[in-house]
Order: structure tokens, then C-alpha cells, then sequence
């Protein structure tokens, strides 16, 4: 079988990637053979900034690309668009908010909170007309949602110490929203936050007389905000 040059780029935890994936496994089914690249390896992140330069690209994930013609989708598209980018056709990208929109309130919050919502997002609905599929605010508030943000997980080269405080932080949040659907297993997210390559160390030196030039300028602006009154 010929190498494909169709390349679906992905990342755990990406509800529109997860929501992707049916439709790709579905074309793959008829024989349109495109690769699914998780970022979270190396050698695929470095696939898709190497493409995303030469093709000028801008896009998170889900993103789909020819990698020879450059042709690209960036998130999710439905399966008749999906066909026309394997086609070769130029895809326009889709509308855009003209802001974010308000964030839902968590799971249990007080109907006075939900109310208030409402107000900011049917607001903000009405901005954003333009939008294809617009949720009403009771079906957002009929949907699974949170009872509070999950812990933030810990960089690449974290401690033992941070990642096993993290890991019990996130053991208590799944708990607490075992309503929610796929959340991720707390060992598979450890284990890529252990596989996640570590940021490279720069050691830098400083020249003295640059450093001694540097603290004669932090004295000046420390006497000019006092003589200004703002310290």
C-alpha cells in the first residue's frame, strides 16, 4: 500500500478530537488511509511544526493535512467536508466567535448563578449568530458539566513529589465527577506526564560588567518611581 500523505493530528483529552475520531476510522474503512499522529510523541509534534511552517499554518487540534499539496483543515468538520479536503479542495476555515463565550457554571451551582448565565450567554449568542449550531442555554445546562476545575497537571522534569501531590488531587476531582463522561484515567495521564520529553536546561553566564550595568539601571528606575510617588 502506498505511504498516505494524509495526516489527522491529535491530542488526548481534545474533545473535538475525540469527536473527530469516528469519522476518520470511518474513511479509513473506505480505504482513504489517513494517519492518526498523537502530538503527545515527539516525533509527531516535530512532523507537525516542520508542516505547519512550510505550509503556513495555524491551527491546534484537530488538524488534518496533506502533508504534500498542504491542503488543510484546522478542527473539527463533518464527513462531506472531510471528503472534499481528501479531494484536494481548498476548505475555508470555519466562522468564528467574535469573543469567548461565558463559561457554564459548574455542576450544583445556585440557580441565582445559572440565572445570571443565561443572561451573559444568550447575550453573547445573539453576538454570535453567525455560528453554525448554536446550543441553547438550557441545553448546555441539561449537559454533564464539573463540579470545579480539575487540578493543573504538572510540567515535564516535575518532581516525584509534585506529580504524586498532583496525582492525588486528580484521584479526589475524578471521584467527585464520576457523572462526567471520558475522563481520563489517572495512570494513563501520569504515565504521560513521566513519557513527556523534559525542557532542555540553558545555562546562561552572564557578563559581570553587563550585570553591574544592569543593576545601575534597576537604581535609576527604583529612584524614579520614588521620587514619582508610586513606591
Amino acid at each position: 500500500m502506498k505511504e498516505s500523505n494524509l495526516y489527522f493530528f491529535y491530542t488526548v483529552g481534545c474533545g473535538w478530537c475525540k469527536k473527530a475520531e469516528p469519522i476518520i476510522e470511518e474513511l479509513n474503512a473506505e480505504d482513504h488511509n489517513i494517519l492518526k499522529l498523537d502530538l503527545a510523541e515527539p516525533e509527531n509534534k516535530s512532523i507537525a511544526e516542520d508542516l505547519k511552517k512550510k505550509h503556513n499554518i495555524q491551527c491546534g487540534t484537530p488538524l488534518f493535512v496533506n502533508a504534500e499539496t498542504g491542503h488543510s483543515v484546522c478542527g473539527y468538520r463533518e464527513k462531506d467536508i472531510m471528503l472534499k479536503w481528501i479531494a484536494g479542495e481548498d476548505i475555508p476555515p470555519p466562522p468564528r466567535p467574535k469573543s469567548p463565550a461565558p463559561r457554564a457554571p459548574f455542576h450544583g451551582a445556585k440557580k441565582g448563578e445559572e440565572n445570571n448565565w443565561k443572561v451573559e450567554y444568550e447575550t453573547w449568542a445573539d453576538e454570535n449568530s453567525h455560528l453554525p449550531n448554536l446550543k441553547t442555554a438550557d441545553q448546555i445546562l441539561a449537559m454533564p458539566r464539573p463540579k470545579s476545575m480539575p487540578p493543573p497537571m504538572p510540567r515535564p522534569g516535575s518532581s516525584n513529589n509534585e506529580i504524586k501531590k498532583w496525582r492525588t488531587g486528580y484521584k479526589k476531582w475524578s471521584k467527585e465527577n464520576k457523572h462526567l463522561p471520558n475522563i481520563m484515567p489517572v495512570d494513563k495521564l501520569e504515565e504521560r506526564i513521566r513519557n513527556a520529553p523534559q525542557p532542555q536546561q540553558q545555562v546562561q553566564n552572564i557578563n559581570p560588567a553587563f550585570e553591574q550595568r544592569l543593576k545601575s539601571v534597576e537604581d535609576k528606575l527604583d529612584k524614579l518611581i520614588r521620587h514619582l510617588g508610586v513606591k
